[in-house]
């Protein structure tokens, strides 16, 4: 047997840090536009071209393979010998809607079927490539109906690493909707009036940082003035105006309802109020500064009414119903279990087989050690991950693992599996366990494993989704999949559960995973805001809207929701599909729940009724406050921008623009904007003994953006004190920006830099004034001084940083290449 030991310090992430030398950093999307009527361009190396796009093979000249979506042999219909547009005219076709250079050839095409909701359709995919020196270093892909002869799929790939990016873009999100507009009309121009903008999908908040800007717009099909949003065109426009992407998802053969909606928009939404059910939860996951703390929330599903009467309605079988009330046992039937024990392979080796009934013939072979801080708690977990080798008459016919808590002796996870479980004959049953058997086996494996926590395990019910089983897939089942819901004093444990499999021939567990959370719960539950004063909260968090939705079905009968996703994404189905035989209902009128668009996650504290952020549980609100205070001010977009990515505060709405900025917020704006906007994450966040600097725990609200500036070398630890309160000066601003750009080494030459400001005997720094000058983020005043040991003010550290990202973007250069 062999033992590994793997110890390790922390589970958390190391910080991802950018270089110092941004001005070598990695050349964003290109621009080689295959033809401006159509707005065709390529784009980065970052965008890899879709899997469905993938050469089928390498070989030199085109390639053209077969295949359908349901699996299976083709059919007749479904041959490319027998489409309506061959592969010659889908590739002549491809050239005359998007404008592909000489130097681009086709390397394979691939004949698809897809599954509609009544019938199918066939689709040519055709892939081009440019190569150089048998690299390949561009690509467009073309989707064209095999039948109609449309464009259904386009996009682009160009790796140009000489191509600078621009910024800020020249074009903005609503120009780029004025293009997307236009292309549609180009390409496929018998949809133009069937389709309304989608305003809500991916809209963006905050302007962006960085030139490689990408805009997805969306139109949704309109069917008797409703949009229909199973049925839509994506298109995605960059930063310079070209088209990057466009896909079409249409469904002619769906049937619609005509009836007018029985109710209004108003007693819908009141009718919601009324049939909302709230849920309160213990939120344990969440990003925050660890250890974290359990926080009890409210959430409030979303769901549908039929617009006809306004019933609650879904397309999808309720499967499974809810417990929420039911405990595997009352009371708890022994005590949680404690650390201390420090067990080894052995010995938890012998706790498996105390639990679980290992296959006669199984044998050890493999052993490993894993220790590490848990993130959320900051304890540290230590586990035995074991492995037996289970054999019969000599040979290999089978394995088991487990996984143990060395310092509880609890299993966490068990799982094992025998090659020849499943085999029969054709038309023999297999499954001779029936549901409820395999139940009580789960549930005695609960009471012997699990008995400090029996109260608080709630097993959800899924006999219904078996009982929607043909006789002859219940004959088939294999294995019965049970899992358990953790509350505490009622209040839903999100993290938490147990899952079990009991195999169905055996009546053996099959499958042992358990996820219990050590964090201390309130021994009751705490007050809470009313359920109306939540629901309110939740009324702002969604808006109600009329579309039409199809019903799941398949064989002409509802299936529950789980196994609807599963044949759609293995393309047995469509939405709406009626299945082989079966009949095809017609999309409903429906007034549902849809999310308003956020720029972040957040959570609804069920304690105070404030909407808090997921990554951070500090207090946020659903829409931002806009600055009151700079409209018409020279540096309204730079300050707007800040205020955006909450690199600013506002006081009573007012961001006030001339107050002097200090050394906390100046770090976190140059953070965020080297960051493209993003919150840094760093593995010291649980500890203030890990902090650079003793003014700047990990309490503070700047601690991760100052620890990030540390890794970066945007600042030094000096003498262990930071003063986040204190105040910037213009020459401390100005070394600031050029170490960001990777510029401060050159910037210590002496003589390098002809320095003629007025007053340069009071600068210290001088290349670093020189650099910022000439590239025109700080300048110098009227009268020719820099005035380094002027204080900057917010709005000045505001355009600062704008400007940086302006010439960060300029002085990209392209890396050399053979």
């Amino acid at each position: 047997m062999k033992h590994k030991k793997n110890k390790k310090s922390s589970k958390k992430q190391v910080l991802l840090t950018l270089s110092t030398a941004l001005a070598l950093t990695t050349a964003l999307p290109a621009a080689a536009h295959a033809d401006e009527r159509i707005y065709s361009s390529a784009a980065g190396q970052q965008s890899l071209p879709p899997a469905e796009w993938t050469p089928a093979s390498k070989a030199e000249g085109p390639q053209t393979s077969v295949t359908s979506d349901q699996g299976g042999s083709e059919t007749q219909t479904e041959s490319p010998d027998k489409a309506k547009i061959s592969k010659e005219k889908a590739v002549s076709l491809a050239k005359e809607l998007v404008s592909i250079p000489d130097d681009y050839t086709l390397q394979s095409t691939s004949f698809n079927t897809e599954t509609l909701s009544a019938g199918k359709r066939t689709v040519w995919n055709l892939y081009f490539a440019k190569k150089v020196k048998n690299r390949n270093v561009g690509s467009i892909n073309v989707s064209i109906d095999a039948t109609s002869g449309e464009l259904r799929g386009y996009s682009t790939y160009l790796d140009d690493p000489t191509r600078k990016p621009v910024y800020p873009p020249k074009v903005d999100r609503a120009a780029a909707q004025q293009i997307a507009t236009e292309f549609i009309g180009k390409v496929s121009p018998k949809y133009k009036d069937e389709l309304v903008y989608n305003a809500d999908f991916g809209i963006e908040f905050r302007p962006p940082l960085n030139g490689d800007v990408r805009y997805s717009l969306r139109y949704d099909r309109l069917v008797n003035d409703v949009a229909f949003k199973d049925n839509f065109i994506d298109i995605e426009v960059d930063g310079e105006g070209h088209i990057m992407q466009y896909s079409i998802r249409w469904d002619d053969t769906v049937t619609f309802d005509n009836e007018k909606p029985g109710i209004t928009l108003e007693q819908a939404t009141a009718k919601i109020r009324e049939q909302a059910a709230l849920e309160l939860s213990y939120l344990t996951n969440y990003n925050i500064k660890s250890p974290a703390e359990p926080h009890l929330t409210y959430s409030m599903p979303s769901f549908m009414l039929s617009a006809k009467d306004g019933s609650v309605w879904s397309p999808y079988e309720q499967s499974r119903k809810p417990n929420t009330t039911k405990p595997v046992n009352e009371s708890s039937l022994g005590a949680k279990p404690t650390g201390g024990k420090k067990l080894d392979a052995e010995q938890s080796a012998a706790a498996v087989k105390a639990a679980f009934t290992l296959p006669e013939g199984a044998e050890l072979t493999d052993s490993g050690f894993n220790e590490y801080e848990n993130e959320y708690t900051g304890r540290t977990v230590s586990a035995w991950n074991l492995n037996w080798s289970i054999k019969k008459d000599g040979k290999q016919a089978g394995s088991a693992w487990a996984s143990i808590n060395s310092q509880t002796g609890q299993v966490t996870n068990y799982s094992y599996y025998m090659d020849n479980d499943y085999a029969r004959q054709s038309g023999q049953k297999i499954t001779t366990i029936t549901y409820e058997a395999a139940e009580k086996k789960a549930l005695e494996v609960i009471k012997k494993q699990l008995p400090g926590y029996v109260h608080e395990l709630y097993l959800q019910d899924d006999s219904e989704r078996y009982a929607t089983y043909s006789k002859e897939d219940v004959d088939s089942i294999r294995d019965y999949s049970f899992s358990f819901q953790r509350r505490v004093n009622g209040a839903l444990v999100d993290s938490d559960g147990v899952y079990i499999s009991v195999n169905a021939i055996t009546g053996e567990v099959r499958n042992y995973n358990v996820q219990l959370s050590d964090f201390a719960f309130p021994a009751s539950l705490p007050s809470v805001i009313s359920k109306e004063k939540a629901i309110d909260a939740f009324m702002d968090y969604y808006k109600v809207e009329l579309t039409y939705v199809s019903p799941a079905l398949w064989n002409g009968h509802p299936i529950p929701f789980e196994k609807y996703n599963l044949m759609v994404a293995a393309g047995e189905i469509a939405p709406g599909a009626g299945g082989e035989g079966g009949t095809q209902e017609k999309a409903k009128l429906v007034y549902r729940l849809v999310e308003r668009p956020l720029d972040e996650r957040v959570f609804l504290d069920a304690q105070t009724g404030e909407w808090r952020d997921l990554n951070t549980g500090d207090k946020t609100e659903l829409v931002k406050p806009q600055a009151s205070d700079i409209v018409g001010h020279w540096a309204e977009r730079e300050l707007g921008m800040m205020v955006a990515y909450k690199a600013l505060d506002l006081t009573d709405g007012k961001v006030n623009p001339n107050a002097i900025v200090t050394r906390g917020e100046v770090i976190k704006m140059l953070v965020l904007s080297m960051n493209s906007g993003r919150r840094p994450y760093y593995e010291a966040m649980n500890s203030s003994a890990d902090a650079s600097f003793k003014d700047v725990g990990s309490s503070n609200a700047y601690f991760l953006y100052v620890e990030s500036a540390v890794e970066q070398n945007l600042i030094d630890k000096g003498d262990g004190s930071f003063n986040p309160e204190g105040k910037v000066t213009r020459e401390e601003m100005a070394e600031l920006i050029v170490r960001a750009l990777g510029y401060n080494t050159l910037a210590k030459r002496e003589g390098l830099f002809d320095v003629k400001f007025k007053d340069a005997a009071d600068i210290e720094n001088k290349g670093q004034a020189a650099i910022v000058a000439g590239l025109k983020i700080m300048s110098q005043n009227a009268a020719g001084n820099f005035q380094p040991k002027r204080e900057v003010t917010r709005a000045e550290a505001s355009a600062a940083f704008f400007r940086f990202l302006q010439a960060r973007a300029d002085l990209q250069e392209a890396p050399l290449r053979n």
